[in-house]
């Protein structure tokens, strides 16, 4: 089917986001996942933009700003944390 596209509702993004934090959040408070973990820092950087997505589609200007720059943070260590790996 040439031309389909799947629509997928917004809350969903965002929802599926948000629980990617939350649960990278929680795995780190119970010590599962360290905060320089590559699986920790690669659930930060899609989450967060999942969320910011969310954010856009909603026009929460200030949560899209919020959640850029958190996905920022995590991509930049998380490219840190990959450049550092023995290869």
């Amino acid at each position: 089917m040439r031309g389909a596209s799947i629509s997928i509702p917004p809350v969903y993004i965002g929802s599926i986001g948000v629980a990617l934090l939350l649960i990278a959040f929680a795995l780190n408070l119970v010590r599962k996942l360290s905060e320089r973990s590559a699986v920790y820092l690669s659930m930060n950087v899609v989450g967060a933009l999942m969320a910011a997505w969310y954010a856009w589609a909603g026009g929460a200007i200030p949560f899209v700003i919020l959640e850029i720059v958190w996905a920022a943070t995590a991509a930049v260590r998380l490219v840190m944390t990959l450049m550092k790996r023995p290869t």
